[in-house]
């Protein structure tokens, strides 16, 4: 008699305890309370070691790309990609900074008077390194390349510029700039953009 009341207190107390286990277990953190190991909240690599997982990735981070440890505090003018520019820039400036002195020079000084053929050294120079570059060179060679004149500008006056004198008789003015930026694209198309915006004016 005596044994089956106590049977029927352990039985009356199952539910009591089963209770209690519940409200502790959800008092406790998921993996604490389920015996198993929980992605809700980061482990630490041994945990995830431990428990044959991968660490997990950490969220809310930054989202764009960070630069290297090593190049954080590095002034800009000593980032590589800076650099890369820099040298390209010079690069290009050697290639045609030549042809555009020489040009330079036949208009703004009195090498040449208005209306003056260049020399044949002169003239070689211009038509190899810009009037061949020009994007409307065909057009403005016409019937045929006679010589190079420098003359006033049929628009402006007060400044000079190159002149296609043509076989025919005919002739018409170039824009050596023109020439030069044509030049720069089809030679570096990589950075032709950058460049002719930081060295040549609109036109």
């Amino acid at each position: 008699m005596a044994s089956s009341a106590a049977a029927l207190l352990l039985l009356r107390g199952a539910p009591l305890r089963a209770r209690v286990l519940r409200v502790t277990a959800a008092a406790l953190p998921r993996r604490f309370a389920s015996g198993l190991v929980s992605t809700d909240e980061p482990l630490s690599p041994s945990a995830a070691a431990s428990a044959g997982e991968g660490a997990p990735a950490a969220s809310g981070g930054p989202k764009g790309p960070v630069a290297p440890l090593s190049m954080q505090g590095v002034p800009w003018a000593e980032q590589p990609e800076h650099r890369r520019w820099k040298d390209k820039e010079e690069e290009i400036l050697k290639d045609i900074e030549p042809i555009r002195i020489l040009t330079k020079e036949i208009l703004h000084s009195d090498r040449y008077m208005d209306g003056e053929r260049l020399s044949a050294e002169d003239e070689k120079e211009v038509v190899e390194k810009l009037l061949a570059y020009h994007p409307h060179s065909e057009d403005k060679i016409g019937c045929g390349l006679d010589s190079i004149m420098v003359d006033r500008h049929p628009q402006f006056g007060n400044s000079r510029c190159l002149f296609v004198v043509r076989t025919d008789g005919g002739w018409i003015d170039f824009s050596y700039q023109k020439c030069l930026r044509a030049y720069v694209k089809r030679k570096y198309p990589s950075h032709a953009e950058r460049f002719i915006r930081e060295h040549f004016k609109r036109s």
